[in-house]
């Protein structure tokens, strides 16, 4: 006798403003890929701008010949295609690959959201490529088993605590922030990839500060970073 057929809905979830299930089986995935041995920013601009990718590049502040190539698309075979094919011609085959700080991860709603495909889709785009929001910390994180032990009543109230920081910094014109899910994507087995962008980038600092304060960060996650801190050198058009 054939197993019997189990329906998997692996469609985001949202809510209308009628109060109505929604759903949408899109999300764009978004990779950071760290370099050294980068003197000349303006020649990598330059032949990004000549290709017409979906990337961002940043400058790292922590290498003085360090960038980052933030890629971005809905369809993973673009990350292991045309992205591929291209970082594997100059100028970027030129550079060394730092592998250890390579960040990859997927939009994902939390069921509530009554614009899908701005929340999945535009929005993050919008966000990386805003040439008024340049800097970026983009950081990994892994959770404590403790956190899923948790019932969902104490999930809600650390992720409301950590999420209303968010908003705060938001409303004030600090900064804003990207979460993606990293689950089975990180080599290091971490389960989000973090970002947060702004116009400066002591605001963004203090964003990590506080919310290390948080129930979430003090008790319940397990590793945080590496991080990677840029400056956006060039950014494709929304």
């Amino acid at each position: 006798m054939s197993e019997p057929t189990t329906n998997i809905d692996i469609r985001e979830k949202g809510r209308s403003e009628s109060g109505e299930v929604i759903a949408l089986d899109r999300r764009l995935f978004m990779q950071l890929l760290a370099f050294s041995e980068c003197t000349f920013v303006d020649d990598l601009a330059e032949s990004l701008a000549a290709e017409n990718l979906p990337v961002v590049l940043y400058v790292n502040i922590n290498d003085p010949q360090g960038v980052g190539l933030l890629a971005f698309h809905e369809d993973p075979d673009f990350f292991v295609t045309r992205l591929r094919d291209y970082l594997n011609r100059s100028p970027f085959a030129a550079l060394t690959p730092l592998p250890e700080m390579t960040m990859l991860g997927r939009t994902y709603s939390l069921g509530y959201e009554p614009d899908l495909e701005r929340t999945l889709i535009t929005r993050p785009i919008e966000k990386v490529c805003d040439p008024a929001m340049p800097w970026a910390i983009w950081y990994p994180l892994r959770r404590k088993g403790l956190f899923e032990q948790a019932t969902a009543e104490e999930q809600r109230t650390m992720l409301m605590e950590h999420g209303g920081i968010g908003r705060a910094y938001a409303r004030a014109g600090h900064g804003t922030d990207i979460r993606l899910a990293s689950h089975g994507l990180d080599k290091n087995d971490n389960d989000f990839t973090v970002a947060l962008l702004g116009p400066d980038l002591y605001p963004l600092s203090t964003i990590v500060q506080r919310m290390r304060k948080t129930v979430q960060t003090s008790q319940y996650l397990e590793r945080l970073g590496p991080f990677f801190i840029g400056k956006a050198a060039w950014q494709c058009s929304r």
